[in-house]
């Protein structure tokens, strides 16, 4: 049992990766079904499009898996995103762990699309994966779409409007941001999850 990098080919893998070994946390970068499906966690990582992204977890075979997954499920990014129902992206399918739609950033003069850059996180409930980051940290964002908040949101962040930043219902969790590339706040985030009861 070990902690498992989903390896599609359309994320930041290797800066993941390299987060974890800083934490001492051996991880393995795989897109094999059944080394995913027995794994102890999963780190769901992705850039780029949803339907894409949505199409080679189909060919590859993982999308019951990942739909069928108890232990703690983290998706980054673009993975945060396929955990929900479906994507404006594409009009992607997605793995409907959570519910709801992802829907396109609004651009404006203020806010141009993508978001890219810093912004600080507003803790909505208390949750494990919070523990020791505080209200109004900042972290590291890139991305063009949208998770809604709702019930499942546990922290949110704004550019042109308030948007889900973590996500948390039964084992799947997710972060709008990457926080590999979100400093100290972004290693205790990860940390938490490693630390989540399998």
């Amino acid at each position: 049992m070990s902690t498992v990098v989903v390896k599609l080919g359309v994320g930041n893998t290797a800066s993941v990766m390299f987060a974890l070994e800083r934490l001492n946390a051996p991880a393995t970068l795989t897109d094999d079904p059944a080394r995913i499906g027995g794994a102890e966690r999963i780190i769901l990582p992705g850039v780029g499009a949803a339907a894409h992204a949505m199409d080679l977890i189909a060919k590859k075979g993982l999308r019951d898996v990942l739909r069928a997954f108890k232990r703690p499920l983290l998706g980054v990014c673009l993975g945060q995103q396929l955990l929900f129902e479906s994507s404006e992206e594409g009009d992607a399918e997605g793995l409907a762990l959570l519910p709801g739609r992802v829907t396109r950033l609004p651009a404006s003069k203020e806010a141009p699309a993508p978001h890219m850059g810093w912004s600080k996180l507003k803790i909505e409930q208390d949750n494990a994966l919070l523990e020791g980051v505080e209200d109004g940290a900042y972290a590291y964002f890139v991305h063009s779409y949208v998770c809604p908040i709702d019930a499942n949101t546990i922290a949110s962040a704004a550019y042109g409007q308030r948007f889900a930043a973590i996500v948390n219902r039964g084992n799947a969790y997710g972060c709008q941001f990457h926080p590999e590339r979100s400093s100290a706040v972004g290693a205790r985030i990860l940390e938490n999850f490693l630390s989540l009861p399998c």
